[in-house]
């Protein structure tokens, strides 16, 4: 596949040249969560193809955007994941993932939402400003996978799985419900969630989350 060309001297066009083919901003949107091995990318993105997964990656470590690494025990193998160079990138997926987030609508047939896309939703949402004074963690457990958010002094890791050392709030979504950051939020406003932990934790988790987080309906 040829990189599109846009033939200007501007920023914007030469970063679309790098990570504006399709797919591009999503693999690399995981990536930010964690590094992946291949196989992990390619489960965690249905409907990619895996030759333009191949080729996406192979166009990204040209750009020194990605590398390979070789994995931590207990993991053999090799995995890919964010340069620093790739890593400056996720100020500009938050904001693009939040103006994109106002123009869902409703959920299309078919469309699914993966624990790196609210992992990256609660990252872009989140305000470290209504944050300084909060230490607490929270899990996010849906009937498919469980995301945390663990915010120690205003600073925040969230990511896929458990929290590492456990959470002071479970909040639990009903297998009805779409676990986007929309739904999320408005299952919460709503008193749709099930929760295990102090409940003012479920207020703070709303005032750090949702404050800069898009509108619900």
């Amino acid at each position: 596949m040829k990189r599109r060309d846009f033939g200007q001297y501007c920023g914007l066009a030469r970063a679309l040249e790098l990570v504006g083919e399709r797919w591009g901003l999503l693999i690399i949107r995981d990536l930010a969560i964690h590094p992946r091995r291949y196989t992990d990318l390619l489960d965690g993105l249905p409907g990619i193809p895996s030759n333009v997964l191949a080729t996406r990656l192979k166009e990204f470590e040209q750009s020194g955007i990605v590398e390979r690494q070789i994995a931590p025990a207990p993991r053999r193998g090799v995995v890919y994941a964010l340069t620093p160079l790739g890593q400056e990138l996720e100020p500009a997926i938050h904001a693009l993932g939040r103006w994109g987030t106002t123009q869902l609508g409703e959920p299309r047939p078919g469309e699914i939402v993966t624990p790196e896309s609210l992992a990256m939703s609660l990252r872009a949402a989140f305000d470290p400003s209504g944050a300084t004074d909060v230490t607490a963690s929270w899990e996010i457990h849906t009937p498919d996978f469980a995301v945390h958010a663990v915010v120690t002094n205003g600073k925040l890791d969230a990511g896929v799985g458990p929290a590492p050392s456990g959470a002071d709030l479970v909040i639990t979504l009903q297998p009805e419900d779409l676990p986007s950051y929309l739904e999320l939020v408005q299952a919460i406003k709503c008193g749709l969630v099930k929760i295990s932990g102090p409940r003012k934790l479920l207020d703070t988790f709303t005032r750090v989350f949702a404050s800069r987080g898009p509108s619900t309906p």
